[in-house]
């Protein structure tokens, strides 16, 4: 009787491809697809039986089952080089320093240490018979050696994820980048930002670039003019007009078939400093916020400012740069957030107004990172409303001064995309 099964299962199972009428052949087709969602669904429920009973096999499946994503298959330069075109994370980069450092330090230690060690006991061994000698002094060296090496194992870096890795720390950023662009990189307090928005020679896409100035506080959008007979300013006496006037930043954008194409985010460094650098982004999907179904109307309050993903040097430096667009110091009255999220060179712009409310019946409570439900949080969910608009950015080209024409000297360019950039699908750049 067990060696009939599997052959009745077969052919079951094949008869969808082998019978020749094509309403049974549904039928049965159909008939296998319930078949085997009703293992699977006892599959479950058996497995939910089993790990209620048994809660490390719920965990030992979950630290199992990892989805291979490319984001996890990401593969880094192995340099030990943080300037501004190499693909290295700089918070690994910095860690793997001082923990050489470490090392090194530890080494020297250890060296001197046994250098007195031997000292000492070649003055011990002159002033005291060795047959009156004791293993003390050995076994005092043998306890400071394992407290040591106890000390090293506590400071290694934990293999598990952390929560919060996803987030970007500005405060990581290299020496190098820092020297290159030392006007944005500075010590100083950040200025509140004035900005001005405008868009190409003969620009037609007006609401769509009021609704981008209207995403940054502080924003004011002037139209270029498309009079032919107008004088036709060119980019750098506008940020010239700019600059004499306070603005910390010029933002033009282009556009392609009536719609938004490109990006160019150009910093002032005000009265004191040359402008630049320039960032030029291309964008993708572009859709306003009446497009966005239950969407919600801006206030004036400041928002708050998220950035995600940025890990390499390029990565920082896009980061740093959207982040002197914004105030300093978010209104939370407002409860309004800006999201820079970077994945897989893409940078996703959304804005979002959030409440917090309590939870419903069907709701379950939050799980933190070991999967546990964390504390504090029991009964309160966060909800969301998009405001608008949402746009898709990729950085394309990094120039020192005002764009492409305004930029001289031999470091005039910064960095650009290539197309050979993404011939691995595996190796990102931000």
């Amino acid at each position: 009787m067990g060696s009939t099964k599997p052959a009745r299962s077969l052919s079951s199972a094949s008869l969808s491809l082998k019978t020749g009428n094509k309403l049974k052949r549904q039928q049965l087709y159909i008939e296998q697809k319930k078949k085997l969602s009703r293992a699977r669904h006892e599959e479950r429920h058996r497995r939910r039986k089993e790990e209620a009973k048994d809660p490390e096999l719920r965990r030992q499946r979950l630290e199992k089952n990892q989805p291979a994503s490319i984001d996890k298959k990401r593969i880094w330069d192995d340099v030990d080089d943080d300037s501004l075109g190499a693909v290295v994370d700089v918070a690994q980069l910095k860690r793997r320093r001082l923990e050489q450092a470490e090392a090194a330090a530890a080494a020297e230690a250890d060296a001197a240490a046994a250098a007195a060690a031997a000292g000492d006991q070649a003055e011990k061994d002159d002033d005291v018979d060795s047959m009156l000698g004791s293993d003390d002094d050995d076994e005092e060296s043998g306890e400071d050696e394992e407290k040591r090496q106890r000390e090293r194992a506590q400071r290694q870096p934990s293999l598990a994820p952390s929560a919060v890795s996803v987030s970007t720390n500005l405060d990581l950023t290299p020496d190098s980048l820092a020297a290159d662009f030392k006007y944005l990189f500075t010590d100083e307090p950040p200025a509140m930002p004035k900005i001005l928005v405008t868009t190409g020679l003969n620009g037609t896409i007006h609401k769509e670039a009021q609704e981008i100035a209207a995403c940054f506080p502080n924003a004011t959008y002037i139209p270029r003019s498309a009079h032919r007979y107008a004088y036709k300013y060119s980019v750098r006496e506008i940020a010239k007009f700019a600059k004499n006037r306070g603005y910390t930043a010029l933002l033009v954008v282009h556009e392609d078939l009536k719609r938004p194409s490109q990006l160019s985010v150009i910093h002032l460094n005000g009265e004191d400093h040359p402008p630049g650098p320039t960032l030029t982004y291309t964008i993708r999907n572009f859709a306003p916020g009446k497009a966005i179904p239950g969407h919600g109307n801006a206030t004036n309050h400041y928002p708050e400012l998220l950035l995600n993903g940025f890990k390499t040097p390029l990565g920082l430096l896009a980061a740093k740069s959207m982040s002197t667009l914004f105030p300093p110091k978010p209104e939370l009255a407002g409860r309004q957030v800006v999201t820079l999220h970077n994945q897989r060179d893409y940078i996703f712009f959304r804005r979002h107004r959030y409440v917090f409310r309590e939870a419903r019946p069907t709701e379950k409570n939050v799980v933190g990172p070991d999967g546990k439900e964390m504390e504090g949080v029991k009964g309160i969910r966060a909800g969301l409303q998009e405001i608008g608009p949402r746009m898709t950015l990729k950085l394309r080209r990094v120039d020192k001064g005002i764009g492409r024409a305004g930029s001289e000297g031999e470091d005039a360019l910064k960095w650009q995309w290539k197309a050979k950039m993404e011939k691995k699908r595996t190796r990102f750049n931000l």
